[in-house]
């Protein structure tokens, strides 16, 4: 029984910036690939960042340079450091982990349960 906590969030000004942070919480699973997701009203779900467990990384264009997302094996955390914020930078933000339980080869896909971030003009 894994569980997703997401923290971070808030109101900033445009060119502000914030921390998200998503830790996994359970026993009996190790962690492949982490990362950020976003939404807005009438939008799709869109990859935001992704770091896989080799520790490459890949973001949106709309965020390359201004996001950094990493993550922290030994406490089941992945953050997202997000600077130089904008309007359009306003979303839920959910963390994911595609997960494997120890005691066998199955994989999940788990998702936090979202972090409202707003950008103010």
């Amino acid at each position: 029984q894994v569980q997703l906590v997401e923290s971070g969030g808030g109101l900033v000004q445009t060119g502000g910036s914030l921390k998200l942070s998503c830790s996994a919480s359970g026993s009996g699973f190790s962690i492949n690939a982490m990362g950020w997701f976003r939404q807005t009203p009438g939008s799709q779900r869109e990859l935001v960042a992704v770091i896989p467990s080799s520790g490459s990384t890949n973001y949106a264009d709309s965020v390359k340079d201004r996001f950094t997302i990493s993550r922290d094996n030994a406490k089941n955390t992945v953050y997202l450091q997000m600077i130089s914020l904008k309007p359009e930078d306003t979303a839920v933000y959910y963390c994911y982990c595609n997960i494997k339980a120890r005691a066998g080869s199955l994989r999940y896909d788990y998702w936090g349960q979202g972090t409202q971030v707003t950008v103010s003009s």
